[in-house]
């Protein structure tokens, strides 16, 4: 059971839900698939006094545009893993969409709450952060766009204002021989450890530094700088060992149940040269 009375808006339209967030403010949560929202509702975590249903505001979806791949925003992660348009121009998040959590959680959760909950312990803030992704937000002074890594600031906390509400992400298509690949290493079906790698290859050599991103083990995706590998082979052990130190290096992991500070380090780097040597045998772009 819940533990808290609050009072549910199921507005029709974006425009009446952006309203609602403005009159209300932070007396308002929204509202999509509700898997992670309802677990702290029973829990008692919070309190909520109205409710947001965002699902009948036409802002679920998958299109290709002029340069990108959008993905509205109530969309859920079994509908990003089965969508045709998604594993033609970002496989790599297909990939990711089948193994987040469980069926049940892929069928319900959503992208945009995914993001918008801000949960340390997810999956694709790390490969979206990697893949230049960005996220569309409405308000009532209008709309502006922010990067992953712009607009997730720390555990549980993003740059939505309270008056915003997230309608969007969007990918921009990878450019001819740009590859990209995440792996994770997982506890009770959330993440310990997640590192995405793009980048583009070149007779079996990155043409320049990757993007390489790690998740999960932080407070927010951590990218890593990666210039060791420009011009290297994703086999070159010399390269690939540096770089898996800096990711090792430049986390900032905590003790938990997921295990010790210096555990999640040692996975951290173990993880990074396994998602490196994978690119070179990932599938087409990102």
């Amino acid at each position: 059971m819940i533990g808290s009375d609050f009072v549910l808006h199921r507005p029709d339209a974006l425009e009446d839900a952006v309203r609602l967030r403005a009159e209300l403010g932070e007396d308002a949560v929204l509202y999509a698939g509700g898997t992670e929202l309802l677990l702290v509702l029973k829990l008692g975590v919070i309190d909520v006094e109205h409710l947001i249903d965002l699902k009948r505001c036409g802002l679920g979806g998958i299109e290709r545009t002029a340069d990108a791949v959008r993905i509205g925003s109530t969309t859920t992660h079994r509908e990003i893993e089965r969508d045709p348009v998604v594993a033609a121009h970002v496989p790599a998040l297909s990939a990711l969409a089948r193994n987040v959590a469980n069926v049940r959680v892929r069928s319900a959760g959503t992208l945009g709450g995914n993001l918008a909950f801000a949960e340390p312990h997810a999956d694709p803030p790390a490969l979206l952060a990697a893949l230049d992704a960005r996220v569309e937000l409405a308000g009532p002074a209008g709309r502006r766009s922010l990067t992953i890594e712009e607009f997730l600031l720390d555990a549980f906390e993003t740059a939505l204002e309270p008056d915003e509400i997230m309608t969007a992400v969007t990918i921009p298509l990878a450019e001819d021989g740009v590859r990209a690949t995440y792996r994770k290493i997982a506890i009770l079906e959330r993440p310990t450890v997640g590192v995405a790698v793009a980048g583009r290859l070149e007779g079996g050599r990155f043409a320049a530094a990757p993007a390489v991103v790690v998740g999960a083990v932080d407070e927010r995706p951590i990218r890593v700088e990666a210039g060791m590998l420009a011009g290297a082979s994703p086999d070159d052990e010399d390269a690939v060992a540096a770089l898996a130190a800096a990711a090792r290096d430049a986390v900032d992991p905590v003790d938990d149940l997921s295990g010790s500070a210096d555990y999640k380090r040692h996975l951290t780097e173990v993880l990074t040269r396994r998602t490196v040597r994978e690119l070179a045998r990932s599938e087409g772009a990102a």
